[in-house]
């Protein structure tokens, strides 16, 4: 089994999962991990799943293509290759909001500071509603901070950022958050 990835786009309707979900499994794949949003009103799906090796990826493509297409759905596929693979440092995760009038560059603002720091995103989900009123425009990122980075250089760094777009930022260990949201 070779693993693939499959990512599609498109207007949201009903049934998008349960079209990709089925031709998957008419084709011998396993879905290994799914994650999809709406954003607006579009539809933004990433599938990994294994393919058997009788299948090859183009052949599973045309299917998913002929399924999708009537739909007005973009597929795109490719293999997984596990070489040349980034590993990540031990690190810690943390989870960052920040809140703020909308303007360009916020995401390239706050993005660049992490990249810097050697700081991966692993979820961000980002809303912005226009206007002034900072709770309409909210951006979550979840991240992993490595263990070697200087916490308190980082989150002064990370403040200072904040203050030069506009925002309001919170930073937080992933437990500390979950445990305050819970409540």
């Amino acid at each position: 089994m070779k693993k693939i990835i499959i990512s599609v786009l498109g207007h949201d309707r009903p049934g998008i999962i349960a079209a990709v979900s089925e031709v998957l499994f008419r084709n011998g794949c396993n879905m290994e991990d799914v994650s999809q949003s709406i954003l607006q009103t579009e539809f933004a799906g990433v599938f990994i799943a294994s393919r058997p090796d009788e299948l090859t990826a183009g052949e599973l493509s045309g299917r998913l293509r002929e399924k999708l297409d009537p739909m007005s759905l973009s597929v795109l596929l490719r293999e997984v290759d596990a070489a040349g693979v980034w590993e990540a440092p031990p690190s810690e995760p943390f989870v960052i909001t920040t809140m703020g009038p909308d303007r360009p560059g916020l995401v390239a603002g706050i993005t660049e500071l992490l990249a810097r720091f050697g700081v991966n995103i692993s979820n961000l989900k980002a809303v912005f509603r226009g206007g002034d009123n900072p709770h309409e425009n909210t951006m979550i990122y979840e991240v992993d901070i490595p263990l070697a980075v200087d916490q308190n250089l980082f989150r002064e760094a990370l403040y200072e950022r904040g203050r030069e777009l506009g925002l309001d930022v919170s930073h937080q260990h992933r437990e500390i958050f979950e445990a305050i949201h819970r409540v």
